[in-house]
């Protein structure tokens, strides 16, 4: 008897099934767009274009779900869940660009949303290179110049010991140095300009003549970055995405500085104080949205951006594991996406296990993320980090 099974196989698993199956070209063209099937959220639509979107995808024999109170004509808006194949989503396009109330320009969206999640690699603009991401998992190593970092606060306060910890994670195969010396620790406080650049400047200035990879400055502050760009970094990390200094967008479009936004619910020091989401994956969709328009309006390119979902800042234990599990869904944005997990409280909350018991999970939530979508991991463990990218890169990518 013949066997049968289910197949799980992503859209270029199912190309090659085809390719060993030695299926016809002309017709692996016409079936694989079948193959893809896609989950698109709209979030409040006017409740006649969902209703005319969910018409339309049923003629096309997919299917979209809509409030009752838009059918019955009780509610003007609604969430719309669009379900169908490629196929079936090709057809749709063509099909709202004909319709009034939006829909032409609903129908571009949805077609920008669907190209960007599908696209498989994406680069990083450095100005005198570029990093790819998409072909295999990047790792950025944590240098914390600290008293009071939740993890490594202290262990590399004098520079001797930062620059040493520099080489050290670059030996041990980091592709991006991250070098901050402000914590971001829940319940932290601000640190003044001027320690903060007394923390960070000299290390980046000596580790820049040896070091070849890309450095990151950790920092909120216009001026932190401004001197860090100066002594050569490539690459600033705003936790706040220019929520705490309204001059760092300037700062970045004027040296075509690339940028890592990253979302925050409030400020370290109140950001962990009963945090609460209507929907927390569309409140930080909808939050990456406003600040890569803010950048670009303000003159930073769209190449030059990063996302960070901002695990564990503003965030009770649920929400974290729900962005892990739903990472994928930032592709739509189309810019690399970093997390960072390492020894975070989350971890310690599922195993109860203090900071320097969690490499084990955090490895495992790594892993998680990188078959989830991420591109970048912010990590305190490179060495252990490298091993488990370069075995699940070779499996997934």
């Amino acid at each position: 008897m013949s066997k049968i099974r289910v197949l799980d196989l992503s859209f270029n698993e199912l190309k090659s099934e085809f390719a060993r199956l030695n299926v016809d070209t002309y017709g692996s063209k016409i079936m694989l767009p079948k193959g893809s099937f896609y989950i698109v959220k709209i979030d409040s639509i006017a409740s006649v274009s969902a209703n005319v979107i969910k018409q339309q995808m049923l003629s096309n024999g997919g299917d979209a779900a809509v409030s009752k109170g838009s059918i019955d004509g009780s509610r003007k808006k609604t969430d719309c869940i669009i379900m169908g194949t490629e196929k079936q989503y090709q057809e749709l396009i063509k099909k709202l660009r004909l319709q009034p109330w939006g829909l032409s320009e609903v129908s571009d969206k949805i077609k920008e949303s669907l190209s960007r999640f599908n696209s498989k690699v994406s680069s990083l603009d450095l100005g005198n290179s570029k990093m790819s991401f998409g072909n295999r998992t990047r790792i950025m190593g944590i240098v914390n110049i600290t008293p009071d970092s939740f993890s490594d606060g202290g262990r590399y306060l004098d520079s001797k010991s930062a620059i040493d910890q520099v080489y050290r994670l670059v030996d041990q195969g980091a592709d991006i140095i991250d070098i901050g010396g402000e914590s971001s620790r829940p319940g932290s406080s601000n640190v003044r300009v001027d320690e903060e650049l007394k923390r960070v400047i000299p290390v980046i200035k000596k580790v820049r003549k040896r070091v070849k990879v890309p450095i990151s400055i950790d920092t909120r502050k216009s001026e932190v970055a401004r001197e860090a760009l100066e002594s050569g970094v490539d690459i600033v990390n705003d936790i706040s995405s220019f929520g705490h200094d309204p001059k760092m967008a300037k700062v970045l479009a004027e040296y075509e500085a690339p940028v890592v936004l990253m979302h925050i619910k409030g400020t370290p020091k109140t950001m962990q104080r009963a945090p609460e989401y209507r929907n927390v994956i569309s409140d930080i969709y909808e939050y990456f949205e406003k600040k890569i328009s803010l950048a670009v309006a303000r003159g930073i390119r769209r190449d030059k951006i990063i996302i960070d979902p901002g695990i564990g800042f503003g965030k009770r234990v649920e929400d974290n594991i729900e962005i892990v599990k739903r990472l994928r869904e930032f592709k739509s944005l189309g810019r690399p996406i970093m997390i960072g997990l390492s020894r975070k409280s989350f971890i310690g909350d599922i195993l109860k296990k203090s900071i320097d018991g969690r490499l084990y999970g955090s490895l495992g939530s790594y892993a998680c993320a990188i078959i989830n979508g991420a591109d970048i991991l912010r990590v305190h463990d490179v060495s252990e980090t490298r091993d488990l990218v370069r075995v699940i890169d070779r499996i997934r990518r």
